[in-house]
């Protein structure tokens, strides 16, 4: 900068420029000629763009635009949200990573973590079963249809298909997907060929799109023969994007309130993302108030039955698509209720962005607990083997007796019963592994991730805060 000053006052740069006397000390700074004139264009460049050249407005934006313009949901920099996810990614590399590889919690319980899974957008799950209106429901969201979307009366959407902002429309098929490394999806993988090919990605740009990724699920089935035709885990893929989802809505239609077996089950599978469900009881303008009245009852005492919580579950009631409420069977008073639960369901949708920073939080914690206590049960189960004889005899008493060992481990390391995982589920996983050969507990490890949970974290919320607030 020294020589750009010397150079604007008439002085030769030459070699024996130092051997010069020259005053550094009250040498000006050097001037930037025509940065005035820049700084004034680009104020202006908001105010030149209202109109095209012909003189003639823009088009009216979609409703949707307006949703995330609130102070609430305001676009934030790059910058504060990288802070959290980058101290996120640097403790699961360093603390939590290695008790997961050690002890095998990713063939368990979750496939490990990588950059893409933390860098992703939130994500909303649509279950329900087949012609409950969850592709119309996106489509109603996005004021338009996205590549690869067919509704009809009959099961039509025979995949799942994850809409997320892109470049252009198009559809990218399921084995492509889970190998992009940009993409969170990679953990599909372990679900095998049959599910990948009944698995896309449908890309389009819009602006509801930047802030959240929509999940559309194929229509749940009642008959018991038709699940078992399935060529891949249902459950299993509905548990793993509830993992990854910040949003679950179970769609319901006034003329489908009953609960089918696979259904129960995949509500089933949901079990520890209660926080995450809402329940959407939709084309609610196809019955009077009478029996809106009664559905809604009938439908709590279906609900009753599956989840298992002495909590009362939220229910958004109303028609989520693109024609106006039927006012002849619901009346004006059914218009207005319907109008004022879309305002909440709307509402909600409009939050996760803001609580996107606070959910993968809650996820990662939950996450270490959970890897925990696979560790603690893990090396139990391998001190409880003999150290020659009868190996055989003893695994197969350990898996059977599951319940017993993990009311030991409770008991030993004062943990919570509800933290525990499911012990069916665990044993399947468990009958094909030796357990002589899984590592003894590993105190250090164990505090790492205490002092992770204790006070890293802690600390790294102190640093960064929420970047929506």
């Amino acid at each position: 900068m020294q020589l750009v000053s010397l150079a604007q006052a008439g002085q030769s740069i030459t070699q024996d420029l130092s051997s010069n006397e020259i005053d550094l000390i009250n040498l000006s700074p050097p001037t930037m000629t025509g940065l005035d004139a820049l700084l004034a264009k680009k104020k202006r460049a908001p105010k030149t763009n209202e109109s095209d050249s012909n003189g003639s407005s823009h088009s009216q934006p979609s409703p949707a635009t307006s949703w995330f313009s609130s102070k609430s949901s305001k676009k934030i920099s790059l910058t504060s949200v990288t802070s959290i996810v980058d101290g996120l990614k640097r403790l699961y590399i360093q603390k939590l990573k290695p008790l997961e590889v050690t002890y095998r919690f990713n063939d368990f319980v979750s496939p490990l973590l990588a950059n893409s899974d933390f860098d992703a957008k939130p994500m909303v799950m649509l279950l329900g079963q087949y012609s409950t209106g969850k592709t119309t429901f996106i489509k109603h969201l996005l004021q338009s249809g996205y590549p690869g979307a067919h509704i009809g009366p009959e099961p039509t959407t025979d995949r799942f298909v994850v809409v997320m902002s892109g470049p252009d429309e198009r559809s990218i098929p399921g084995n492509t997907v889970a190998v992009q490394a940009d993409m969170p999806f990679s953990g599909l993988t372990t679900f095998g060929t049959a599910f990948l090919s009944k698995f896309q990605c449908s890309q389009m740009p819009h602006p509801l799109l930047e802030h959240i990724t929509f999940v559309d699920t194929p229509g749940v089935l009642s008959g018991e023969k038709q699940r078992t035709q399935r060529a891949y885990d249902f459950t299993g893929v509905t548990s793993w994007f509830a993992a990854k989802c910040d949003l679950i809505l179970l769609l319901f239609d006034p003329h489908k309130l009953d609960v089918s077996d696979e259904f129960r089950r995949v509500i089933s599978s949901l079990r520890g993302h209660d926080d995450k469900i809402r329940v959407v009881l939709n084309k609610a303008d196809q019955v009077d108030t009478q029996q809106l009245m009664r559905v809604y009852g009938a439908l709590m005492w279906s609900l009753g039955k599956v989840l298992n919580t002495p909590e009362v579950m939220r229910v958004y009631i109303g028609s989520f698509n693109d024609k106006p409420v039927n006012e002849a069977a619901t009346g004006p008073i059914g218009k207005e209720l319907f109008e004022k639960e879309q305002e909440d369901l709307l509402s909600d949708l409009k939050d996760i962005p803001k609580k996107a920073c606070d959910r993968r939080i809650n996820e990662f914690v939950k996450r270490a607990r959970a890897a925990k206590i696979h560790a603690y049960i893990i090396s139990h189960l391998k001190r409880e083997m003999p150290a020659m004889m009868g190996k055989a005899k003893t695994q197969q008493r350990l898996i059977d007796n599951l319940e017993d060992e993990f009311a030991k481990v409770q008991r030993e390391f004062h943990l919570p019963p509800g933290d525990f995982p499911n012990a069916e589920h665990f044993r399947e996983a468990l009958s094909g592994y030796s357990i002589d050969k899984f590592e003894k507990l590993k105190p250090k490890m164990i505090q790492a991730v205490d002092d992770m949970l204790g006070y890293d974290i802690p600390d790294m919320l102190k640093h960064f805060k929420n970047p929506y607030d």
